[in-house]
């Protein structure tokens, strides 16, 4: 039986329980009915007959006719006619010694009455319950008293427990028939309930939905990935260990609306949109998260929304690195190409008699050659970020860009994370040749100078200096607060991931960026500066020290403070609407 029970869904034993239990209660409730209605009736009886039996005593009637030689002649008449019109079974006159004077039956007037009448004889009325000639019954007994208040008579009066069962029995129909319609609602409303049960636990029993529970719980600990469950209301309902680490989610974070967790505006969107996304990037203080969204659906009504979030971090930033790798292999294929052709030259200036000609091409391009990587070599002596440099150089003459490393450039082996430096210079550099370009097309009828790009990079007080200015068409001042937005572009959509990455990892260095808008190179374009802080054992015994950061040519000066954290800032001449930052 245990085992049957246990292969029930959870709907039908909760049904089966409720008829039960509303079974059971109402026919306790109809049982208990039951008894107070005897009880009701039983009391009523004692009540009608006590009143009955009082009047009768108190009635002239009867005491005159207790004076007659014959009292039966007068009371048994008087008697019967009270009894009927009070719906009582038997009104009994008797004298003090028990003998009766009037019975329903007249044959038992003038008999022994059955019954108590000890507290009657002295003076007191009182009701029992006792079983006479016509059986048991209610009865209520008096003492009649004459003018001088001695006892003469007594009066019995009472109804039959027979008549009150038969009563109790026309009553007991209509209890039974209540009963029998709460007991039809009850069991309605326990299969309206376990029906409803039934569709929202899929008719799954009580092992089963343990099971799952214990599933859906390892599940949800087990995998790395984020997962999150978003309401149609945008409020979390579930977010699992992996989406609280990602997110870095309060305790308390599940009821809450999105909005209100302190996420991002663009993956505050998603989560509240209640829209199907695939693969979307976004950045978080110190992440690259991959999130998907799925709306969940129960027919065409929407349940809410399943995201996925995986993080993307360590693989943007190894593709960051493997694009400096491969800038730098392109430079040499790049490089190798020209080399060919130079070669072709020479030999053909040899093979037409001109030897001075070929020596000084030859010698000229090695020079050419040579200053670059001799420049970018002995400056930088970073190694990722020499190559980094050499491949964006590269890069940028293939695009008809000159890029300049500044003359008083200088920076040293520095001990911060190689793939967020790549991730810093290398979106800039590109950002800053996509402008130059830019600038070029657009200006290309006013005779615009050739797109350039200068790069600054020193180390010097603590505090590494980045600033990358263009000669592009500027940022619009009116956005300038927008570019470190993810999505923010002027090349169209698709784009926009960039200078969004370089603002995140500044920040995951305890560093700040800022743009200035219409400083770049010729009074144009714009300029990028990144400040990032050095490992060093403490400040000094006076604070932070004072930054004396050395300007790029062709940009304009900027005065420099250390604010109160040791970390850089700027005070742009003009800035405002022109100029933004992003500090951690």
């Amino acid at each position: 039986m245990t085992a049957r029970l246990g292969r029930w869904s959870l709907a039908r034993q909760v049904l089966v329980l409720q008829i039960l239990v509303v079974a059971i209660t109402v026919a306790g409730a109809t049982f208990l009915g039951f008894l107070r209605t005897r009880q009701l009736l039983d009391d009523e009886a004692a009540r009608t007959s006590k009143a009955v039996a009082i009047s009768l005593a108190d009635a002239p009637t009867v005491l005159d006719a207790l004076d007659d030689p014959d009292p039966s002649a007068v009371l048994q008449p008087y008697a019967e006619r009270v009894r009927t019109e009070a719906g009582l079974d038997f009104i009994t006159i008797m004298n003090t010694e028990g003998r009766r004077y009037t019975h329903p039956n007249p044959r038992q007037i003038g008999g022994h009455f059955l019954g108590t009448t000890a507290p009657a004889l002295a003076g007191r009325t009182f009701t029992e319950t006792y079983t006479g000639t016509l059986g048991p019954s209610v009865r209520a007994v008096t003492p009649v008293r004459d003018a001088t208040g001695r006892v003469v008579a007594l009066v019995s009066a009472g109804i039959t427990v027979a008549k009150i069962s038969a009563e109790m029995r026309g009553q007991l129909g209509s209890a039974v028939l209540t009963g029998l319609l709460g007991l039809a609602a009850g069991i309605a409303g326990a299969y309206l309930v376990g029906a409803r049960l039934r569709r929202q636990t899929h008719g799954l029993g009580p092992a089963e939905l343990s099971r799952m529970y214990e599933y859906h719980n390892a599940i949800l600990h087990a995998v790395r990935e984020g997962l999150l469950l978003v309401d149609r209301d945008g409020r979390l309902t579930l977010a699992n260990d992996g989406a609280r680490d990602l997110l870095g989610l309060p305790e308390d974070a599940e009821g809450r609306h999105v909005g209100d967790l302190g996420l991002s505006p663009s993956l505050a969107e998603m989560l509240g949109s209640g829209e199907s996304r695939s693969d979307e990037i976004h950045l978080t203080g110190e992440r690259v998260l991959v999130a998907s969204a799925a709306v969940v659906r129960s027919g065409a009504r929407s349940l809410g929304t399943v995201v996925t979030l995986r993080d993307h971090t360590e693989l943007q930033a190894l593709a960051g690195q493997l694009d400096a790798e491969r800038g730098f292999a392109e430079s040499l294929r790049s490089a190798a190409h020209e080399a060919a052709n130079r070669l072709h030259t020479v030999v053909a200036l040899v093979e037409l008699g001109r030897t001075d000609e070929a020596v000084e091409f030859a010698t000229a391009e090695l020079r050419a050659a040579q200053r670059l990587t001799d420049r970018v070599v002995g400056s930088i002596r970073e190694p990722v970020l020499a190559a980094l440099l050499l491949g964006k150089s590269a890069a940028a003459a293939e695009r008809g860009v000159d890029l300049v490393i500044s003359p008083d450039s200088e920076l040293d082996d520095v001990a911060l994370d190689a793939r967020d430096l790549v991730t810093i210079v290398g979106n800039l550099i590109d950002n800053a040749i996509d402008a130059a370009v830019q600038g070029t097309v657009q200006g290309a009828v006013r005779g615009t100078p050739p797109a350039r790009v200068r790069v600054h990079l020193r180390a010097e007080d603590g505090t590494f200096l980045i600033r990358v200015a263009d000669s592009g068409p500027g940022i619009d001042p009116g956005v300038v607060r927008d570019v470190f937005r993810r999505g923010w572009s002027t090349k169209g959509d698709g784009r926009g991931l960039g200078l969004a990455m370089a603002g995140q990892a500044a920040r995951r260095l305890g560093g700040d960026i800022e743009v200035c808008a219409g400083e770049g190179i010729g009074g144009q374009g714009a300029v990028f500066t990144v400040r990032l802080p050095l490992p060093r054992q403490s400040d000094g015994p006076d604070g932070p020290d004072v930054l004396d950061v050395p300007d790029v040519p062709d940009v304009p000066d900027v005065p420099r403070r250390a604010d109160g954290l040791g970390r850089a800032a700027a005070d742009v001449p003009g800035g405002g609407p022109g100029r933004a930052e992003v500090r951690p």
